[in-house]
């Protein structure tokens, strides 16, 4: 772990000062954030030359620039993880530099100019439009975007070319956090921020290993958990991991079991008259119909499905119930979940019980996977909504969008349009004519992935925007168009604690990458809406969007490139009219009142289902997934970085010592893993830190960085129905030694050549 002490405020643009007097010259670094995660630290750049010291240069000999903390960022405060401290290395190596066509995929790609690449792309969606009509068109985008570029995806596919068919990687990520904030506060948006992680008396951790996916919000809080021995942190995890090292209560339930949990919590609240009546009856609906749910999981029977002691369950309810302000956390493990939506609203559910919301150290705090997914929420970055925070189905919220945009009213289609995964559905259909991948990478990421492949394969237009090259996805394009990634560009980025940083662009290149931003405003120009895209910079594009978010709950109207570059990072809500936002922003809903047609907060009364695939008698383990500290997301950056690469050499299954005895596998032994659809072949490591019944396995390795190595080849594409987020994080498997696999195939083959002869015998006697 890192954490740099950086200098005195300064200037975000590089600048040389001479300072005569004592004659010697002083570089201001450029303040950015850092491209990765969603915790959003803030950093410090300086050029690979400085005075009087000798240039930094990479594993392949080029100038690498200079990283370290700004240690004045609200958010992190110095701090910085190795992903953020490593980031330069990863700015030259295997760079796309050159837009690059073929046609069809059996053919090699061919440069050409950016007029060929952009005119093609142009004429093969009014084609597509024209033929098929425009929800034949699909762009699938990123949570690295800046909002400029995520902004201006919208007003393309949604506004000029009139379909949702707009969606992003922060479907796989965070939108059961979204769906779960609208559903019960009537807004998306998390009320916490990251100055509760040393205000909370109890922090409750679930579906998260922070220390390793979120270093340095678990660096504050942790810091905050030593320093106050009355602080308890509790977290609900099927793994022992960093996280749990130092918690007061470690709850390592069965995969599937969050909610039957969350309601055996509030079951004993509520028993124990642990709740907040007040704040039920003033602020909030439903309690009722909750509470009948709430009957049904006692903690004998909790305790049973989860596979944790009783004892355990009323510890976790006690200390809940008993704290003042109670800071719930959660990630992936409960988002990427076929009842994502609902264990989110349960989680809530347990915040509306005891009134721990909008104040100080409280509130349900979802950790987004990605730099700038809150920025892509904001934007209207999924298929269901619309710039701040609006939803396709509202009339008013489209016509507000199109008097915005200067479109006639109806432009924009009332129907949401397809997710992530109903996109793969629709190419495998041939439904799809035009599917424009951009700063991601579904060819690894997806469920399902031999599927996923397939359904590339049909695509009959593929274009791929991405800073790097080679990746898996750009197998499957027709197009490949060089994207400028962190530090070549300047634009916004919103971290999960709703504070805005402006990120400037510090670096020139030898090539011609553009903006994400500008390539769609090209191609919306070249299709005909000159008007729509004449902006001649990010700055003017921040502009236009934050006049849609004016009264909303995600209220930036009073920000701009100038105040964000002059003044720093800035917590929304931002009015126009707020001259001091930090005083008054830092949590939502402190009054107590929601944006929902009552003004109350709604319980939500869901039972357990379950995984979505259960183990059996054929696939008896349960496969969960996850991040590692160094490595990020597809290593299309971390792959390229030696010290991540040491650090993370190859991937691995971590089995309970109990299941390995039965299987008979070793230590460090290879082994199959195998799903309904697919199958992995990798080392094991037998470990205590994983329940029984239940194996890990990373999810970084795609087919360029190991073979068999794909955890996508096993998991399968089953949805939240609520918020259409897949189920990654769970699947059944079984498991078999690759020595065994071999012995068996020896007898197999034996056996099959005794087949053979016997076969052979009986039809020369017939003869």
């Amino acid at each position: 772990m890192f954490s740099i002490i950086g200098p005195r405020s300064c200037d975000a643009d590089f600048s040389i000062f001479n300072l005569s007097f004592k004659r010697r010259i002083m570089v201001a670094p450029t303040k950015t954030l850092c491209p990765y995660c969603g915790v959003g630290c803030g950093l410090e750049v300086l050029p690979p030359a400085l005075p009087g010291k000798p240039v930094t240069r990479d594993s392949l000999g080029n100038p690498m620039w200079q990283v370290r903390g700004d240690r004045n960022h609200p958010s992190s405060k110095g701090q910085v993880c190795v992903k953020g401290a490593t980031i330069a290395e990863s700015l030259e190596k295997d760079r796309l530099k050159v837009p690059m066509i073929r046609d069809s995929l059996d053919q090699p790609f061919r440069e050409v100019t950016w007029d060929e690449a952009l005119d093609r792309i142009a004429l093969q969606i009014k084609k597509v439009v024209a033929a098929q009509g425009p929800d034949a068109i699909c762009m699938y985008g990123s949570g690295q975007f800046q909002t400029e570029d995520y902004y201006i995806a919208q007003k393309l596919i949604k506004g000029c070319l009139g379909t949702n068919n707009f969606d992003a990687n922060s479907r796989l990520c965070m939108s059961s956090a979204v769906a779960g904030y609208i559903q019960s506060f009537g807004s998306d948006g998390p009320p916490a921020c990251y100055d509760d992680l040393e205000e909370t008396d109890c922090a409750f951790l679930i579906g998260t290993n922070t220390a390793e996916c979120h270093p340095i919000v678990f660096n504050r809080l942790q810091k905050h958990h030593k320093k106050n021995r009355n602080v308890k942190l509790i977290v609900v995890d099927p793994r022992a991991t960093s996280t749990t090292k130092n918690a007061d209560l470690h709850l390592a339930i069965k995969p599937g079991t969050d909610i039957n949990l969350l309601n055996g919590i509030a079951h004993l609240l509520l028993r124990w008259n642990k709740f907040d009546s007040l704040f039920i009856d003033e602020c909030t609906a439903g309690f009722a119909t909750f509470a009948k749910v709430l009957k049904d999981y006692p903690p004998e029977l909790v305790a049973r499905d989860c596979g944790i002691r009783v004892d355990d369950l009323e510890k976790a309810a006690r200390y809940w119930g008993e704290s003042k302000k109670v800071l719930s956390l959660w990630s992936m493990g409960i988002n990427q979940s076929s009842e994502g939506t609902a264990k989110v609203r349960t989680i809530i559910n347990l915040h509306l019980m005891t009134g721990n919301l909008g104040k100080p150290g409280a509130g349900p705090f979802s950790l987004t996977g990605q730099p700038n997914a809150m920025g892509g929420r904001e934007a209207g970055g999924l298929s269901h909504i619309l710039p701040g925070y609006r939803v396709v189905k509202n009339p008013e919220h489209r016509q507000e969008v199109e008097q915005v945009w200067r479109l006639p009213e109806g432009s924009i289609s009332p129907n949401p349009g397809l997710a992530a995964w109903d996109m793969i559905v629709g190419l495998e259909q041939r439904k799809v004519g035009v599917f424009w991948v951009a700063a991601t990478n579904p060819a690894v990421s997806m469920p399902d992935i031999e599927r996923t492949k397939s359904a590339l394969r049909k695509s009959p237009f593929t274009v791929c925007q991405d800073a790097y090259y080679p990746t898996e996805t750009a197998e499957f394009a027709h197009v490949l168009l060089p994207a400028a990634q962190w530090g070549e560009k300047t634009g916004i980025m919103t971290n999960s604690e709703r504070v805005v940083t402006y990120c400037p662009k510090f670096r020139n290149l030898t090539w011609d990458a553009r903006a994400d931003w500008e390539i769609f405003a090209e191609v919306g120009r070249r299709l005909g809406y000159e008007a729509a895209f004449d902006f001649e910079s990010s700055a003017e594009v921040y502009d236009e969007f934050v006049r849609l978010t004016q009264n909303r709950v995600c209220d930036m109207a009073g920000l701009s490139h100038e105040r964000l570059r002059n003044q720093g990072p800035i917590q929304w809500p931002c009015p126009e009219w707020e001259m001091n936002p930090q005083q008054s922003g830092k949590r939502l809903y402190t009054d107590q009142r929601f944006p929902t047609a009552d003004g109350r907060a709604k319980f939500s009364a869901f039972h357990a289902k379950g995984l979505a695939e259960p183990p059996d008698p054929e696939f008896p383990l349960v496969l969960t997934t996850g991040r590692l500290y160094g490595h990020w997301h597809t290593q299309s950056r971390t792959g390229r970085i030696p010290k991540i690469v040491k650090m993370h050499p190859e991937p691995f299954l971590e089995i309970h010592p109990r299941d390995a005895q039965k299987l008979e596998i070793e230590e460090g032994e290879w082994v199959e893993l195998r799903s309904r659809r697919g199958q992995a072949k990798l080392p094991a490591q037998i470990t205590k830190a994983i329940s029984p019944g239940t194996v890990f396995m990373p999810m970084h390795w795609g087919a360029l960085w190991a073979d068999d190595a794909e955890v996508n080849a096993l998991t399968h594409p089953a949805v939240c129905p609520i918020s259409l987020e897949p189920e990654l994080k769970a699947c059944a498997v079984q498991i078999i030694p690759l020595r065994k696999s071999r012995e068996q195939s020896a007898v197999q083959a034996q056996e099959s050549g005794k087949n053979n002869l016997s076969a052979s015998a009986a039809l020369g006697s017939r003869r």
